[in-house]
């Protein structure tokens, strides 16, 4: 497979379109929402990264629900249905006027948010045959980045203004983002839905090991708020370095996903593959956490050197995660339930995002070099236990494999 952000014409280039469409408009939804509830709504600080914790607490827990609708009705439809909510649910911010509105805006919008990205990726394993799925979920991955690259383009243009034209603009073009996106769904062939008998409502919910691998990949997410707020205080609070790093920093890895994460993904077909990518990329983020360390207490342009060195462990080892955790999700999920299982997979991002800040406040900026190193035990220690629960959950969903019944004439 080319290393190139254009997959394959055909379903996986539609996709990647569709992915694009919408990640232009989140990009710059991202670099001015925050600004726009405090400085044009006018709401408190504290109250929207409260109202954004529940809104996300309650995508997390609807992400489930959606993904076995779109196994049950079909992915496509389903899929084209919650864009589209989703860009009912920017729209309205922009009459969003108090605190209560917003909480409500926003859990539609988490609600929405969750559930479209589980039934892309019951769509995709429809479409794609399971040995091309890692590979075109790294061209998405790709694609997201280069998208949101764009969209805080326009975000910064916007914020530049500094008007409350601009800022509606934004949320205008985020929302009209998700039309295109339902657009270009609509365009996919059709996947039958599965047919799911009434005993197995809560498969998911009861597939321990399944769980245990989720739980997993949550630790290993935690990597996720680094970039937006572990290294940045780290830099400003524990460094000499200068504060123009951060967004150096940000383009680093921004880059190097969208030129390497599809060369990074190439070589992993199957489970053996996965988990050893993901324990590679354990022992690389702990060399990555070492070297951020070692960033404070120099002069400032060792500083940016050092930091500079830890950025580029941190993204080859995000590289790597990534790749082997889809692979993972999407081999160990039944057939058949594919988008409830990636909901519930997707539940990992939802809660590195909700608890992430917190714990890496308190161990990168409370605890100093102590925190890094313990951040990157701990996701060296998941890394190497993903191996045996994989194990264990595949072993599992093998057994939970019923024949077709025989009919004897």
């Amino acid at each position: 497979m080319p290393n190139s952000l254009v997959p394959p014409a055909g379903p996986q280039r539609v996709l990647a379109l569709a992915q694009l469409t919408n990640s232009v408009g989140d990009g710059a939804f991202y670099v001015t929402s925050a600004l726009y509830f405090t400085h044009v709504v006018g709401l408190d600080p504290a109250r929207v990264g409260l109202g954004l914790t529940l809104a996300w607490g309650v995508g997390s827990l609807a992400g489930v629900p959606l993904g076995r609708l779109a196994d049950r009705r079909g992915p496509r439809g389903t899929a084209v249905l919650l864009a589209l909510a989703t860009g009912l649910a920017v729209a309205s911010f922009l009459v969003v006027r108090g605190f209560v509105p917003f909480v409500v805006a926003a859990c539609a919008y988490a609600t929405a948010q969750s559930g479209l990205a589980a039934a892309r990726q019951a769509l995709l394993a429809g479409l794609v045959s399971a040995g091309e799925r890692t590979g075109l979920l790294a061209h998405l991955q790709a694609t997201l980045n280069a998208g949101l690259a764009v969209g805080a383009g326009l975000g910064g243009l916007a914020l530049q203004a500094g008007t409350r034209t601009a800022y509606l603009g934004v949320f205008a073009l985020d929302a009209a983002s998700f039309v295109v996106c339902a657009g270009l769904l609509l365009r996919l062939p059709a996947v039958a839905h599965a047919r799911v008998e009434r005993a197995e409502r809560l498969g998911v919910l009861r597939d321990r090991p399944y769980a245990v691998v989720t739980l997993l990949n949550t630790v290993l997410l935690l990597r996720m708020p680094l970039l937006s707020l572990g290294i940045p205080l780290w830099i400003t609070e524990r460094t000499d370095a200068p504060a123009w790093l951060v967004a150096a920093l940000f383009v680093l890895n921004t880059g190097a996903v969208m030129a390497f994460q599809v060369r990074t993904a190439r070589g992993i077909t199957g489970l053996a593959t996965a988990t050893r990518a993901v324990r590679w990329s354990g022992w690389v983020m702990l060399a990555a956490c070492a070297v951020f360390a070692l960033s404070a207490g120099v002069s400032s342009w060792v500083a940016v050197t050092v930091l500079v060195i830890g950025a580029a462990l941190q993204v080859v080892a995000e590289m790597g995660q990534s790749a082997g955790s889809w692979q993972l999700s999407f081999d160990l999920a039944p057939a058949d339930r594919v988008g409830e299982y990636q909901g519930f997979f997707g539940t990992g991002v939802t809660v590195a995002r909700t608890a992430g800040p917190l714990v890496l406040t308190t161990l990168l900026v409370g605890w100093g070099t102590a925190g890094w190193l313990l951040l990157g035990a701990a996701t060296l220690a998941a890394s190497y236990a993903m191996g045996p629960a994989a194990r264990v959950a595949a072993g599992r969903m093998q057994r939970d494999v019923r024949p077709l019944p025989v009919r004897v004439r």
